[in-house]
């Protein structure tokens, strides 16, 4: 299908879309998490690169990367349209999340990422891995 707008007019349509975040992976993801029982996590925290939950107390951050908009090795495909833009648009994307991962570290953070595709195949592996992750990263008994 042709696009019926000018680049012009495209642009200031699409600078109009606000996202409200990776609504349905997050939802899964949540959901599990909350019938598992694992507690100790907020969401919203403002952090670099904005991470889809937060464990203060050990020092956690979660990503929930969607595998089109973060560029899953796995699963990645590039539209057959507009080639040009959304290559560049994905590899942004992929060096600002290394930069981000980079900065939290930085600062002391444990960074967990997670693709989209694990929540969808294999959810208990996915929730497996973070209490991995969460038990390595439990803070000191005082």
């Amino acid at each position: 299908m042709a696009d019926d707008m000018t680049p012009t007019q495209r642009s200031y349509t699409m600078s109009r879309i606000r996202s409200a975040g990776n609504q349905s992976t997050e939802k899964r993801f949540l959901r599990l998490l909350r019938l598992a029982g694992v507690t100790g996590w907020r969401r919203s925290a403002r952090l670099p690169g904005r991470p889809d939950l937060v464990f203060r107390n050990q020092r956690l951050v979660v990503f929930l990367d969607g595998c089109f908009w973060h560029g899953c090795p796995r699963c990645y495909a590039p539209p057959k349209s507009n080639v040009r833009y959304w290559t560049q648009k994905i590899a942004g994307n992929v060096a600002r999340d290394k930069r981000t991962s980079q900065t939290l570290t930085a600062a002391g953070w444990t960074v967990f990422r997670i693709w989209e595709h694990s929540i969808k195949t294999n959810p208990t592996r996915a929730l497996n891995r973070l209490r991995s992750v969460l038990a390595q990263t439990r803070p000191a008994a005082d």
